[in-house]
């Protein structure tokens, strides 16, 4: 079943995209094939609602923002010009009534993106096979929704749909608790093997490492009974460290509770769609900054240097500069993403790098540098294949880059009960910068032990890097682990600088300070 609406494009814009996609070409970027549609304003709010996919499962939050959505397009006060689904084909959408102008930069902008879908490495965790034909990758991320929705539908015809919506929305309390590192691991072991507590007969009658003893007599001075009792002690920990469940700490929280929590067929269902989507948004929300940028880098010298005509140039100047229009608190990843790639280019082409340049304290030295080596386009390309947003900023963001972005940080002031400047030095710029992007935005927190206290209860750890949770959101998460692990749920987390244990019991929210550091 296809869910891509075969709505052709009028003649004059499908000549503008052959046009495009060979400019584009032209410039080295290598994309999927593209399919676009033109959609009407009602169409696109509801696919965008969906998170750009023609249809998702049913539940009320995709209905909630189609009307924010519609809302606002209908007050003036957005307009939604373009979205493209990271699929193969890739399909893109394009809104009706649009002037020409904005067509032809939409279709130069979705070639950046899907340029950047089929090569950055972030994205090759959403390939779901070879195609046998070409050996090209499958991406068939369309139909995939499609197919949670008609599971999610049936579960719903079944139970009611206040039934498995109360629980679908426990599970995307927890959507974000996924482990980025996953989708390049092997396999996570059986549940069998992890659970069943046999004793691994590789243990039987292992005994506890002892000094060699070369003659008896000497046995008891070599290895006391203290040490040997110690050594013993020591296996007998490890054996219980192996029989604990995780073994270690798992950042792959839906997957633990996949493998270990007691869930109804239909529950499991649910919680996989929830669990397979979130594995698939994850690398957008890596690349957000990387990904605008280079689709917004790539329109630009498009429009500016092969596409626009000389009566759209000033409505395109407009366009672009309304997109990377910045606002005070908060970061704009079209304009950070550009800007860092025009300057890697620049620098690039300039011999802006290595030793001798780190090294150069200079400063008409450092600004008249030009070795002129041209290798800014080849660095960019090999950028937007091998980074994602953290490493991106870790590795480019320069002192140089932040004084002639002039970017800053901001706080709340207490003394003048308003927010203002904190500091425009480089490293407190880069730190909060990066402190953002780190998992995507999201706290790192862990599965510690499904047997908590010998009480069947699950522990879980938050790894504090200075920020303490929200507690208000930390009660609703669980709440929503207590639904899905049906026992007591208890989180470790620093507040206030002290080591805490936030717990749920499944009746009452409790908080403890801890007598030890988390």
């Amino acid at each position: 079943m296809s869910y891509v609406f075969q709505t052709e494009l009028p003649r004059e814009l499908r000549e503008h995209q052959q046009s495009i996609a060979k400019h584009a070409e032209a410039f080295g970027l290598d994309f999927y094939p593209t399919l676009f549609e033109v959609l009407p304003y009602d169409r696109m709010n509801e696919i965008a609602a969906y998170g750009g996919f023609p249809t998702r499962y049913p539940h009320w939050r995709f209905g909630m923002e189609y009307e924010r959505l519609s809302k606002s397009h209908e007050y003036g006060l957005s307009k939604i010009y373009e979205m493209v689904i990271n699929n193969t084909p890739a399909v893109a959408y394009l809104l009706e009534g649009n002037m020409m102008v904005d067509q032809k930069l939409v279709m130069a902008h979705v070639y950046g993106h899907v340029d950047f879908f089929k090569n950055n490495f972030a994205f090759s965790v959403t390939n779901q096979g070879r195609d046998p034909q070409d050996g090209g990758d499958v991406r068939k991320w369309v139909d995939t929704l499609a197919n949670h929705g008609a599971i999610v539908r049936k579960w719903t015809r079944r139970l009611g749909t206040e039934t498995v919506e109360t629980f679908i929305d426990a599970c995307l309390s927890l959507e974000n608790l996924i482990d980025p590192q996953q989708p390049f691991l092997p396999p996570a072991p059986s549940v069998a093997s992890s659970i069943d507590g046999a004793e691994d007969p590789t243990e039987a009658g292992q005994e506890p490492h002892l000094l060699p003893v070369h003659r008896d007599y000497m046995a008891g001075f070599i290895n006391p009974e203290e040490f040997v009792q110690a050594q013993r002690d020591k296996l007998t920990a490890e054996r219980e460290q192996k029989r604990k469940t995780p073994e270690a700490p798992e950042r792959d929280v839906l997957g633990f509770l996949l493998r270990h929590a007691p869930l109804q067929p239909w529950e499991r269902d649910v919680l996989s769609v929830v669990r397979r989507e979130a594995y698939y948004f994850l690398p957008q929300m890596q690349t957000k900054i990387m990904n605008e940028g280079w689709a917004t880098y790539w329109h630009s010298r498009l429009m500016t240097e092969r596409v626009a005509d000389g009566t759209e140039i000033v409505d395109y100047a407009e366009r672009t500069a309304s997109v990377l229009a910045t606002s005070k608190g908060n970061i704009n990843p079209y304009k950070l993403g550009i800007e860092l790639y025009r300057n890697i280019a620049a620098r690039w082409d300039r011999g802006q790098f290595g030793k001798e340049w780190d090294e150069c304290e200079d400063y008409d030295q450092r600004r008249h540098w030009d070795r002129r080596v041209g290798l800014g386009q080849k660095k960019i390309f090999e950028v937007r294949s091998l980074y994602n947003d953290v490493t991106f900023v870790d590795e480019f963001l320069t002192e140089d880059f932040v004084a002639d972005q002039q970017l800053f940080t901001f706080g709340w002031n207490r003394r003048n009960d308003r927010y203002e400047v904190q500091t425009r030095e480089f490293e407190a710029v880069k730190s909060q910068l990066l402190g953002q992007l780190t998992n995507a935005g999201n706290p790192i927190i862990s599965v510690l032990d499904s047997n908590h206290e010998n009480r069947g209860e699950l522990l879980l750890h938050h790894d504090h890097h200075g920020v303490d949770l929200k507690l208000e959101w930390v009660r609703e998460v669980l709440k929503a682990l207590h639904r899905v692990w049906q026992r007591p749920v208890e989180l470790h987390t620093v507040v206030e600088k002290k080591p805490s244990a936030l717990r749920w019991d499944g009746s009452a929210y409790a908080q403890r300070a801890l007598g030890k550091a988390v």
